[in-house]
Order: structure tokens, then sequence, then C-alpha cells
């Protein structure tokens, strides 16, 4: 059989000729124009045909025939494998974009269809979750990778539960820091915060189990939850976080109930001493796993961090959490889960299930950094200056949005969330004024978004970390326009 002409093969300036004359040869052939048994012209001639050069056919020829699209003849020349399906072309060709595929997605994946989706993009002044990145002791963190990148022996395999050094390191210093008890074999090391959560839902969850969530609260944890279809149940927040008292006289029975006692995300609470004992008595009567986000208590200004609700007692019925990517930078991608000693083997195991190992190599230099005391020097450092950028945005939002919106204060953490005011019966568009304030340069979330039921509130949530003077000023500014409006 011989091919149809070659000549309406055409070419441009964006591609390698070979690629596009692969590409083009392959089409042809899985669409049917090329039939099995179709014999191509000699290379010599096609070059010909299609101007190039011959070196050029030789070479996408070749690739073809490694693919098993053409084969060679001794004697005869190159022919379209015969092989290959004899009918392609009449097979039916289904738009696999089209949105009558929908009904073969999972439920939960026409779950996410339905709901808006939010995300960081670029790192814009006043973005949540963002530490101030100039900050950083790049020059001790670059000398530590020069001194692991040459050691071979971090280039294999070390285990899913992570690096040993980092786990014995990072124990001494959850120890001295945070009041928790354990010991390195208790630490799983994970690709940051959302795997630890991910794995906790994987680990205690069936589908159809309920989970209690602070409301408003972290996002990531009810994204984490929901995939293994739990049943989120909302829990109201008082003056310091979650209100233990409530949740008390709640006779709902969870399986997990999500947390961060130190710094409520996004309003800011802190748990008194008498409801963390409070509510660690309620968790042992009923039974309910405690999963403990401790995402940037570091961070306090005018005391002692307050230590973890996982070591206010011997034992306790909590899965301590934690992350590098608000203390040091998030493309580190490092998280950490404190398990009991009865869970290590399984946590171990479906994270085997869940994905790879952490990278060695970046563990490796965390360890480093935490043992010769860069982390806590650190710390120290980002403390005072977080401090001082905190004070400078709540004077702003005192001063500058008076009457239009009011810091949820707290003095804590990286991020300061505001409550806008409004002086008729519609409450502002916090979704709206967040577009806005990104289209004049500047990231925040809307409050409402953190909210599981109908928002009590409406706001912003901003993080003040990655800001300058300059930028809070004019970003406090800029609301107060557009608040003004």
């Amino acid at each position: 059989m011989q091919s149809p002409a070659l000549s309406s093969l055409t070419f441009d300036d964006t591609q390698p000729l070979q690629k596009q004359l692969y590409q083009q040869l392959a089409d042809y052939i899985c669409s049917g124009r090329l039939l099995p048994g179709t014999r191509l012209p000699a290379s010599r001639a096609l070059a010909t045909e299609l101007g190039i050069s011959r070196n050029t056919v030789n070479l996408a020829l070749a690739q073809l025939k490694a693919e098993g699209f053409l084969q060679s003849r001794p004697g005869s020349g190159v022919y379209v494998s015969d092989e290959l399906p004899k009918h392609s072309q009449a097979l039916p060709r289904t738009d696999w974009t089209a949105t009558d595929i929908t009904p073969s997605l999972s439920d939960f994946a026409q779950y996410l269809q339905q709901q808006p989706f939010f995300q960081h993009g670029q790192d814009l002044p006043f973005t949540p979750g963002v530490p101030d990145l100039a900050a950083f002791p790049l020059p001790i963190w670059n000398r530590l990778q020069r001194r692991h990148q040459d050691r071979r022996r971090l280039l294999g395999y070390h285990g899913h539960q992570g690096y040993a050094p980092l786990r014995t390191a990072l124990c001494g210093y959850l120890a001295a820091s945070r009041g928790v008890r354990c010991d390195p074999e208790q630490i799983i090391i994970t690709q940051g915060a959302q795997q630890a959560i991910a794995l906790c839902a994987q680990v205690f969850l069936n589908p159809g189990d309920s989970v209690l969530v602070e409301n408003p609260g972290y996002v990531g944890a009810r994204k984490a939850f929901l995939t293994q279809m739990a049943n989120l149940i909302p829990c109201t927040l008082g003056a310091h976080g979650l209100d233990v008292d409530k949740l008390s006289h709640n006779s709902v029975e969870a399986r997990l109930l999500y947390l961060t006692p130190t710094h409520q995300y996004p309003l800011g609470g802190i748990l008194s001493a008498s409801e963390r004992l409070q509510l660690l008595d309620w968790a042992s009567r009923h039974r309910t796993w405690l999963i403990e986000d401790d995402y940037d208590s570091e961070f306090h200004f005018f005391q002692k961090p307050i230590a973890a609700l996982q070591g206010m007692a011997e034992h306790t019925p909590v899965i301590y959490m934690g992350s590098f990517s608000k203390v040091l930078f998030p493309a580190l991608r490092l998280g950490y889960l404190v398990v009991p000693k009865a869970l290590v083997d399984v946590f171990i195991q479906a994270k085997s299930y869940m994905g790879g190992e952490s990278p060695t190599l970046t563990q490796a230099v965390v360890a480093d950094f935490i043992e010769e005391g860069h982390f806590v020097r650190h710390l120290r450092r980002m403390r005072l200056i977080y401090q001082e950028k905190w004070q400078h945005l709540q004077t702003l939002i005192d001063t500058r949005l008076n009457g239009l919106a009011s810091s949820i204060a707290a003095s804590a953490g990286m991020h300061l969330a505001i409550e806008t005011h409004s002086n008729d019966t519609q409450p502002i568009d916090d979704k709206a004024l967040s577009q806005a304030f990104k289209n004049a340069g500047f990231g925040s979330t809307p409050l409402s978004f953190y909210y599981l039921t109908p928002p009590e509130k409406r706001g912003l949530v901003l993080g003040f970390a990655n800001t300058r003077t300059t930028d809070r000023e004019q970003g406090i500014n800029t609301l107060s326009r557009l608040l003004g409006q």
C-alpha cells in the first residue's frame, strides 16, 4: 500500500523540525490517515518533497521505528507497522475534556468541581502563611547544604519515618521549647502539614465518620478530612478559641477533633490551662483523638510561648503536629507528627501507601540547622521582628480604619484577622474586598472563607510577616479607601 501525499505536512519556527515531523507522522498513523502496511517514501524523496534535510527525516523515522509506529523491510522500504490496529480510524472519538465525562468521576471529584478554589499564587504582601523570607539566614543554610550535598549516603533511601538525626534534633527542641513528651521514635517526618493531617484522616477515619473542627478554622484540615468523605461538625469558638464548655455539653460522638489551641487559626485565641485540662478530660471520656496543630506558636510577643496540649499529662489522646513552612520557609515542604508509640508503625505504613520518603538531603540540613543552634536563634530574632510588625499594623488599623474595620487582636503569630463593619443591614462582601485588595497588589484571605457554616464575621486575614513598613502603610491606606467607597 502506497502512502498518501505527505506534502500537506507543514512546519513553523516554534519547535525543532525533527520533533514536528515526528509528531505529525505519529498523528497521521494514530488518526488512520496512514494505515498499517502503508509504505512511506524513501527518506531522500520525502526530504525533497518537504523541503527539509534528509538527516532530519532519518532522525524522525528512527524515533518512530523505535516506538513501534514504523518497521523496516530489508530491500523494500519503511512501512507503517502491521502490529498497529487496522481500524483505528473507525474507533469512536471521545472528547475527554468535555463535561459529559463527569459521571465517570468519583463522588469526591464531583464534589470538588462544585467548590470554590483559592490558592496563594504569587506571595503578595499580606498573603497569610508567608514568613519574612528576606530575614532568613540564607548564607548559613547554604553552608549546611554544601556540607551534605557530596555525601552519597544521603542519596539513597532512609525510610518513611524520616531521617533519624532530624527526629533526634526535633525531639530535643520540642521537649525544651514546646513541652512535648516524646522520644525520636514517636516522630514521623511528613511532606508538610497537609500530609500530616491527611495521614491522621487515613489512619482514623472511615467514610461517614464524624470529625469536629473549629468554626471558623483551617480550611486545609477540612480538605484532608473530606478526602476520606468524613462528616464535618463545626465547633463554636469562645473568647480563647474552641468553646470547651459548649463542647462538654454536646452529645455528638466523633472520631477526631482538630484544633489549634495555642493560637487559634484564623481568629487568634489561646486556650487557658483550665480549658486545656477540661478538653483532655472530655477527649478521654469520649474516646476522641485530638489533633493538635501547633502551626506558629513559637511567635508569642508578650509572654513565653504556651506549652503544647500534648505534654500536659503523661498519657494524652493527642496527635501533635507541626511544620517548618512558617518558621523557616514554605518551599521546604517538611512537617512532622508526634504519635503515641502504639500507633507509630501504622502511621509509617500509611505514609508508605500515601507517598514516598521525605527528601533526605533536606532533612539533613534541617537537622544540623537545629542541632547547631541556628534554629532557636532564628526564632528569637523573628519573634522580635514580627512583634514590631504586629504592633505597627495594629496601630495603623486602629488609626486609619477607625469605624471601618477593627482587628480581632491576639499578640501572637504571623497574621492578624480584621472584622469589617457595615453601616447598613447589608454585610460587606469580603470575597469582593479581598479581590479588590489583590488587584491593588496585596494578598489576603476573606474571613468568611474559613467558616463551615454561614459566617458570623466578615473581614480579611492579613499575613503581616512578609510585609515591609511601606507595604503596611500602603496596604491599610488602600483598605481604608476600598471600605470607604
